[in-house]
Order: C-alpha cells, then structure tokens, then sequence
C-alpha cells in the first residue's frame, strides 16, 4: 500500500515562518526612511506637529504589540490544542484568572488611550495671548478669505474654477495664506455659507468652520517653505476644488508681503456682512476687531 504523503507543514516552517515574516516587514520599513519613522504622516511645519507623530506611532506600536500577542496566543492554541486523537481535551466552562486578565487589560489601555488623547488635543487647542499673527480665514463656497486683523488688510479668493480644464498654473491662481516663520499664528475661523474645514495637512490639524460660530485655534510654524491647503468637509459641487496655498516666509518678506496689499487697495476687512448667516451672540465676542498698525 502506498503512503499517503504528509501535507502538514514541516516543524521549521511553523517555527520560524512568523519570525521571518516579520523580519520581512521590519526591513522593508526601514528602507522607507524617514516617510516610516513618522508614520507616514506629512512632515510636520509646526511645534504641535510633532506631538501628532508620536502620538500616531505610540498609538500603532501598541496596537502591533496587542495583535502580535493575540496572534502568538492564537497560534500557540492552534498547534499545542490540535486534535492528536478522537478524545476531546478537557472542557472548562471559565478561567477567573484569563477573565480578569482579558476584562482589566483592555479597560487599562482604553483609559490610557484616551487620557493620552485628551492631553494632545488640549496641546493642539491650546491659545497663547498676543499672538504674533491674527488671521480670520472665512471659507465660502467654493475658496477662501483671509483677513489679516491686526494689519487690517485682506486677500480675496476665487474658486479655482480652472482645475476642471487643465489647464496649468491653477496652484498660482489660488489664494494664498502668507506667514512669517517662528511666529504664533492664531486663526479664526467663520464660514459664509456652509460648514467646511480649515486644513493644511502638513500643520497635522484641522478644524471645521460652521455657520454662525467662531472656531478658533493657534499654530507656531517652524519651517519655511509652500504648502498646500484644502477644505476637509464635503460642502458641495466644487468641494474639490476649494484650495488655497500656504506659504511660510522669513518676518521681512512677510512684512513686505503686507505693504504689498497695501499698495494693491487691499486694506481693510471683508467682514461678516458677506457671510449668508449671522454671527450667533455668544459668539461675538470672539470675532476679532481690527486693531490697525
């Protein structure tokens, strides 16, 4: 009689197939450089930033040590609990001590998670007096304004129609957000119309802009450079299309940047009374005043 040939995987393969797996991905994470050290977030242009990747990365290596447990503890049961005769192995009906371990465990984590949590949004929240810039950014559709306060001049957007055609130079078309570097940089945001979303995603925060309501949040930018910003909430037919540039400039070409709106006629504010609602009451004192120079 001939033998049947054992299709069960041989003992080196269940022995080192997990651990050559993850060397695998070990390796080829650690050729995607930086991009992976942050978790493939953008680089951060804010001190806040910062905060965001580690807590991103902290987040995912405790989830990765949870299912590599959980997985070990799967396969250990699948090979040491394998069926080696017709007699069925003990029955228990329940373990106090893996009940606690598997009920408290995770209740720890939870907290853990969430405290930690709380404590990056109150940084990213967080509001400094006298900021070095003030900027009401009004989302309406479908672009942007942005009223500098203290300065008291403005730039006006238009919905970057163009995109739909083609048709090159749509980035220098856009509205854009010019601040200095190392600076305080506090926005107020309002919206015209519908609710929207302020978002650079390389500030790693956003915040949405709801009709009748102030939100308001302050960043620190660290490096110079052009960066792209966008709407996060869908808010209609050309939601795709609301974009805007954000650039980060040393303080004497900002200052420059200023006169130059100045010279255009861009002085002044494009207030509240363009937007389609009004500023609810409570909410008003949180609208800035222009203070001049």
């Amino acid at each position: 009689m001939r033998r049947r040939k054992d299709s069960r995987p041989s003992v080196v393969g269940q022995r080192w197939g997990l651990p050559a797996a993850m060397v695998g991905v070990a390796l080829l994470l650690a050729g995607c450089g930086e991009s992976a050290a942050r978790g493939y977030l953008p680089e951060p242009v804010t001190e806040a930033g910062h905060d965001v990747v580690f807590f991103w990365n902290a987040t995912w290596i405790a989830a990765l040590a949870v299912g590599v447990l959980v997985w070990g503890l799967i396969l250990w049961c699948l090979f040491a609990y394998r069926k080696k005769n017709d007699e069925l192995p003990t029955q228990f009906r329940y373990h106090v001590p893996l009940e606690i371990l598997y009920t408290i465990v995770p209740i720890l984590m939870v907290a853990a998670l969430f405290g930690k949590t709380v404590e990056v949004q109150n940084t990213l929240l967080e509001r400094q007096d006298n900021p070095d810039v003030v900027v009401n950014v009004a989302g309406k559709k479908w672009s942007w304004d942005f009223n500098y306060i203290n300065e008291d001049v403005y730039i006006a957007g238009v919905q970057a129609a163009t995109l739909n055609d083609g048709l090159e130079g749509v980035p220098e078309t856009l509205p854009t957000l010019v601040l200095p570097v190392d600076s305080r940089v506090e926005f107020v945001l309002t919206s015209r119309d519908v609710i929207h979303s302020f978002w650079v995603p390389q500030f790693l925060q956003k915040l949405d802009m709801v009709p009748g309501r102030v939100n308001i949040f302050q960043v620190t930018t660290t490096e110079e450079g052009t960066f792209d910003g966008k709407c996060a909430e869908l808010c209609g037919a050309y939601h795709s299309e609301m974009l805007f540039n954000v650039q980060v400039v040393s303080q004497e070409e900002y200052d420059q940047h200023i006169e130059d709106l100045r010279a255009a006629g861009n002085t002044g504010q494009l207030g509240l009374e363009l937007d389609q609602y009004e500023l609810q009451p409570d909410q008003r004192d949180k609208f800035p005043e222009p203070s001049g120079r």
